[in-house]
C-alpha cells in the first residue's frame, strides 16, 4: 500500500474568524521591513475574498540609521525615526489601514497574537518569544497564539520556519496523515550554536553588506510570506518551512514529519 501523504490543515479560526486575525510582527529591520508590506498585500487580498483580514502590531525599539538605507525599507528622510512607527505609519497611509506600532522590544508582557512573525537576530529574542507563546494560551480568540513564523539568516543563506506552539485540531482525512503539531524553530534547533556575530549594527551600508547579502532578506521575506499566504488561501500545507542558499541559488522545503 502507498503511504498517505502528510498534511497540516490550517486552524479553523484562522480560516473563518469572527474578527480580523491578530498578527505580531517582531523586528522591522532587513527582513521585517519587507514582510510588513507583504502582510499588507495579504490583508488586501483576504478582504477581497470575504475574509476579515489582518490586524498587525509592529514591535521594534530601534531607530533608523544611515546604514539601513538601501538594505531596509527606509529612506534618508527616515533617519532618526523609530522603525516600527515609521513603517506602520507608511503602510497605514498607503493601504488605508489602522495597524499599530509599539516602539519597544517585544517582551513577556506584550499582548500575544494569533500569528507571531519574528524577524529577529538573537537567540535571546527567540527564547523570549517561545516562552511568551507557550504561556499565553487562553479562551480569548483574539490573543490565542496559533502559529509562529520565524525568519533567520546569515550572509547568503537562511530559513523560514512555520511552527505551532501547541497542537492544532485537525479534521479526519482518510487520504492524509494529518499533522497537528508543527515544530517551531526552537523545537528543531539548538540555537545556542548559532554565531550571532554575523549580524548586528553597522556604521555604513558597505559594512552591513559584509554581514548580509543585499537580497537575502527580501528573498526570505517573499518565501516566508508565500507560506503564510498558503496557510490562508489553500488551507493545507505539505511543508512548513524553506531553506534558502543565495550562493547556490537553491531552495529546499522543510517537509512535514
Amino acid at each position: 500500500m502507498m503511504k498517505k501523504p502528510k498534511a497540516h490543515f490550517t486552524c479553523e479560526y484562522i480560516i473563518n474568524p469572527q474578527h480580523r486575525i491578530s498578527v505580531n510582527l517582531i523586528g522591522l529591520g532587513g527582513t521585517g521591513s519587507q514582510v510588513l508590506d507583504a502582510l499588507a498585500r495579504i490583508d488586501a487580498a483576504l478582504y477581497k475574498l470575504g475574509h476579515p483580514g489582518l490586524s498587525v502590531t509592529c514591535y521594534d525599539a530601534d531607530t533608523v540609521s544611515e546604514s539601513n538605507i538601501g538594505r531596509q525599507m527606509f529612506s534618508p528622510a527616515d533617519i532618526g525615526l523609530n522603525k516600527a512607527v515609521c513603517l506602520a505609519t507608511r503602510v497605514n497611509r498607503f493601504y488605508g489601514l489602522d495597524w499599530e506600532a509599539v516602539p519597544e522590544f517585544y517582551n513577556l508582557h506584550s499582548t500575544p497574537a494569533n500569528i507571531t512573525v519574528s524577524c529577529v537576530d538573537t537567540v535571546k529574542s527567540r527564547l523570549l518569544i517561545n516562552d511568551s507563546l507557550k504561556s499565553n494560551y487562553s479562551a480569548n480568540y483574539l490573543t490565542n497564539p496559533y502559529y509562529w513564523l520565524d525568519f533567520g539568516n546569515s550572509a547568503k543563506s537562511g530559513q523560514v520556519i512555520l511552527g505551532t506552539p501547541k497542537k492544532i485540531a485537525q479534521p479526519k482525512k482518510s487520504t492524509y496523515n494529518v499533522v497537528s503539531k508543527l515544530p517551531t524553530i526552537m523545537d528543531l534547533y539548538d540555537l545556542t550554536q548559532i554565531d550571532e556575530n554575523e549580524s548586528g549594527p553597522s556604521c555604513s551600508l558597505a559594512e552591513a553588506l559584509k554581514k548580509q547579502d543585499l537580497f537575502i532578506n527580501s528573498t526570505l521575506a517573499q518565501l516566508g510570506s508565500a507560506i503564510l499566504w498558503s496557510l490562508f488561501r489553500e488551507g493545507i500545507l505539505n511543508y512548513h518551512g524553506i531553506f534558502l542558499n543565495l550562493k547556490t541559488m537553491r531552495t529546499n522545503p522543510l517537509l512535514l514529519k
